[in-house]
């Protein structure tokens, strides 16, 4: 009986042994993957900070609480020759132009993220939300501005052939600018609906902290888009210079994203029937999936209005928006490598490539749209996309974006981060005026042109820049002079932070409805 009794203790105590043993490598396991995650985690909420900090490099205006030190007031003259205040604003890219479209998008974009990832710009004690917001107010307090009277919309300070004959920093300019305009006789039916878009979106984002300018900014962009609707016409046509640099291939896209942002802000059927109406059918392009850009805007508004059917009972069952959802999700399975439908248009290590010029555009973009189908899959319940017959998860959404993120990051064959101050490695010869050009520097149009030429290192870091990127070889080349790859720009800025603000915490989940 001892013996019996013995060989038990011995058995049970082998028990306790192995359990303790796998409990230890289960713990150890679990560990792991969370530190893996916390570190994940942490370096896409320290590049989040980098990247916010691009918006405060480009301001116009009396920078009245200036962070960028070689920074310094410019365009307080802006607006004046039409009686009006012009003077904030962002430049677009690496000249001294505002241009309202690019703008306008910007900020559209920049309160998407706002309103969908707002809480997690403050977690980890990382207290960016304020920051963003206002960064948006800058560019909406230029919108406001920008349009003066009714069927009257300011859409280009600066003349862009002249400012790009120049080689100076804003701050040194003190030429009168010219003011370009749509109007009922020269329509902007794309640059109008995108301003629509932006304050409409933006008019969420500032509902709870400052509901006079809300209502404002909502009732201008109800404005805006009827005047949109009304007079029809791309603005690049009514304003050729636009051409060369921001051509506008269309405006049925823009008026769908506008009335979809609308209907978002207000509730208001009408809104809702103008995206599933005529006009869906002219523009909408259903089944055809499409690269979310500046100039187009259909890949957004099938996500913004799969948000609609995803959280709002009372619309799912509308075919038309059906339609907005099922589009969505091609553009979806498209995105993700392993799916039958994937696109080819990735270079040999996976980054989405569209375009040489702004390459890295197309990448945060699809990334970012990613990112907002993943979360509205996960807090929905809708665990699963069908991709001709392949069935993937959000996760796998979340996955594809991470990856575009990390390559943007670093994570490529020239081991360099394409964000200006992120990592041990990035670009030096940003092609940027400002800061090419030391700040003490007395240089007018022409002589500054020795900055862009010198062969050494910007001595101002545009920090939070994110460059055009690689050519689809994958090579970079770091030369001031190479704007295609080197120029950085306010549009990628606010797709790379709505991107990084998804991924900067663990969370997959959003709120089902905006402010």
């Amino acid at each position: 009986m001892a013996s019996q009794k013995s060989c038990c203790i011995c058995f049970a105590a082998m028990l306790v042994t192995a359990g303790l043993t796998v409990g230890i490598y289960f713990a150890v396991e679990a560990f792991k993957a969370i530190k893996s995650t916390g570190f994940a985690v942490k370096k896409y909420g320290d590049a989040l900070k980098v990247a916010m900090q691009f918006f405060d490099v480009q301001k116009s205006g009396k920078l009245a609480n200036n962070k960028i030190k070689w920074r310094g007031d410019s365009g307080l003259q802006d607006g004046n020759d039409a009686n009006i205040d012009l003077s904030q604003g962002m430049y677009d890219a690496g000249d001294a132009v505002k241009f309202g479209f690019p703008m306008a998008f910007t900020a559209t974009v920049l309160s998407w993220s706002i309103l969908e990832r707002g809480s997690r710009m403050n977690a980890n004690g990382m207290d960016l939300l304020k920051q963003a917001q206002d960064s948006l107010k800058w560019i909406t307090d230029f919108l406001v501005n920008s349009y003066p009277s009714n069927n009257t919309l300011y859409v280009q300070v600066g003349n862009a052939d002249k400012d790009h004959k120049c080689w100076q920093r804003p701050e040194s300019i003190t030429d009168k600018k010219p003011l370009s305009q749509v109007n009922t006789t020269s329509p902007g039916s794309d640059v109008a609906a995108e301003t629509a878009a932006a304050l409409a979106a933006a008019s969420m984002v500032f509902k709870k902290s400052d509901s006079i300018y809300s209502a404002k900014l909502l009732k201008y962009a109800k404005e805006l888009f009827a005047f949109a609707d009304k007079y029809k016409g791309t603005y690049s046509t009514s304003i050729p210079q636009a051409q060369t640099y921001y051509n506008s291939t269309g405006y049925g896209d823009e008026l769908l994203w506008a009335s979809s942002w609308l209907y978002c802000a207000t509730k208001e059927k009408n809104y809702l029937q103008y995206v599933t109406g005529q006009t869906a059918t002219d523009y909408a392009n259903w089944g055809n999936p499409s690269w979310f850009s500046w100039d187009n805007k259909l890949a957004g508004t099938q996500v913004l209005l799969s948000r609609v059917l995803f959280f709002d009972e009372e619309d799912d069952s509308d075919s038309q928006l059906q339609m907005y959802k099922q589009t969505a999700e091609t553009v979806m399975c498209g995105l993700l490598p392993n799916s039958p439908t994937a696109t080819d248009s990735r270079t040999e290590s996976g980054l989405i490539w569209v375009s040489e010029w702004n390459a890295l555009q197309h990448s945060v973009a699809s990334a970012f749209l990613a990112t907002l189908y993943g979360d509205y899959m996960e807090t929905s319940d809708n665990k699963e996309l069908k991709c001709e017959g392949k069935t993937f998860k959000p996760q796998d959404l979340r996955d594809f974006a991470k990856q575009q993120a990390d390559y943007v990051l670093g994570d490529n064959p020239n081991s360099m981060s394409y964000v200006v101050g992120y990592g041990s490695k990035f670009p030096k010869y940003v092609h940027h005026r400002g800061a090419s050009i030391p700040a003490d520097a007395k240089t007018g149009c022409k002589d500054g042109f020795k900055w862009l030429e010198s062969t050494q290192p910007n001595p101002n870091e545009a920090t939070g820049a994110l460059v055009g990127g690689p050519f689809l070889n994958e090579t970079y080349v770091d030369a001031r002079n190479n704007s295609s790859q080197g120029e950085p720009t306010t549009y990628n800025s606010a797709l790379l932070v709505g991107l990084l603000s998804s991924l900067a915490t663990s969370s997959q989940s959003v709120d089902k409805s905006f402010p």
